[in-house]
């Protein structure tokens, strides 16, 4: 079984690197940026035809949150016309697609965990580009799953948790924003849901089950409990303050509340999900 994992050197995609060896089964065509431009429909073509994967996760996205703001076509092109154009290779290929969007297509409105049917309405550029990327992609391939996620963390590339221990290593305190509330993912965790999906898919065990997912690990919190957390397991002696969002200004709105309800993917292929907490344990031994 070949699959074809699209921005290999991402958080998510070094994670899937680090227990794809775990797989016998699965053939990894490992590709970066520069081994293959997304939003570049002809090398999009030429790469499906080379390597025929069954599989393609598309873990190639643009994540400045901020950055967006300014960047928009930057942000649109790899969101959403990449997104388009392996949908339309993975049509031509009979490939399944897996893509990975966000909780940020949400508004925050709610007050209870967000169901993949509740309707999504992006406050800021980069939710936008991922909302426009997964209508794409749901309109062109009937095989393919969006799984959404949120708070993505590990050991690679840009996230919370390498920035508070940055942070910690420079400050003695900071203040982090207590009024935006979510679920943390570990990009390991998720990497380990997506093999599944894959496995499952391969072996017929599961049937008609295409279409949008949430995952995120289990239990909700605000940035700064996360931040605590971080500290206390890490044995950081960083003090952190609560703040609300007024008092740390951002390009990009934020929703104040975007936790994800993850039953639907836990029941359809019998996930057993972590605690954040848990995982940070076992990443600072």
């Amino acid at each position: 079984m070949v699959v074809l994992v699209t921005g290999a050197n991402g958080q998510l995609g070094k994670s899937l690197q680090q227990i794809g060896g775990l797989f016998t089964e699965i053939n990894f065509i490992w590709l970066d940026s520069k081994a293959l431009d997304i939003t570049n429909e002809k090398e999009v073509k030429q790469v499906f035809k080379q390597f025929l994967p069954n599989f393609c996760i598309n873990a190639a996205a643009y994540t400045a949150v901020d950055l967006a703001e300014k960047e928009k076509e930057k942000a649109f092109a790899i969101n959403a016309t990449g997104v388009k154009n392996l949908a339309l290779s993975c049509l031509e290929y009979q490939v399944v697609l897996l893509h990975i969007s966000t909780d940020f297509v949400f508004d925050g409105t709610k007050k209870i965990p967000y169901q993949e049917v509740d309707a999504c309405n992006p406050i800021n550029v980069y939710g936008k580009s991922k909302w426009e990327g997964e209508q794409f992609l749901r309109h062109i391939l009937p095989s393919h799953y969006i799984i959404r996620t949120s708070w993505v963390f590990s050991s690679y590339g840009n996230n919370f948790l390498k920035t508070m221990l940055r942070l910690s290593a420079q400050k003695d305190a900071i203040s982090v924003v207590n009024d935006q509330i979510g679920r943390p993912t570990s990009a390991v965790s998720l990497a380990h849901v997506l093999i599944q999906m894959i496995l499952k898919t391969h072996q017929s065990k599961v049937h008609d089950v295409f279409g949008t997912y949430h995952f995120a690990n289990s239990e909700t919190c605000s940035w700064f409990d996360f931040a605590k957390k971080i500290m206390n397991v890490f044995e950081r002696s960083c003090e952190v303050y609560p703040i609300p969002s007024e008092s740390y200004p951002t390009p990009a709105a934020r929703p104040s509340y975007s936790v994800l309800n993850t039953n639907k993917i836990e029941h359809t292929f019998q996930i057993n999900n972590q605690r954040w907490q848990n995982i940070l344990e076992q990443m600072s031994r």
